[in-house]
């Protein structure tokens, strides 16, 4: 039987784009292990719309 592991899908949100107002939305979907990193990550990552690099948060 296979084993279920301490990977999971995570969604990232930028923070700056929902704080501005501009529509639309800039995500990611990325994997964490839930055992090393319990708490809600944060990477900097490209935004496409603002055309630069922003902090996305993960949600969910």
């Amino acid at each position: 039987m296979a084993k279920k592991g301490n990977r999971v899908q995570v969604i990232m949100e930028c923070t700056e784009h929902k704080n501005s107002g501009l529509p639309g939305t800039s995500r990611y979907i990325t994997t964490k292990n839930r055992k090393n990193t319990p708490e809600r990550i944060e990477l900097k990552k490209f935004n496409p719309i603002m055309r630069k690099m922003t902090v996305h948060k993960e949600i969910k």
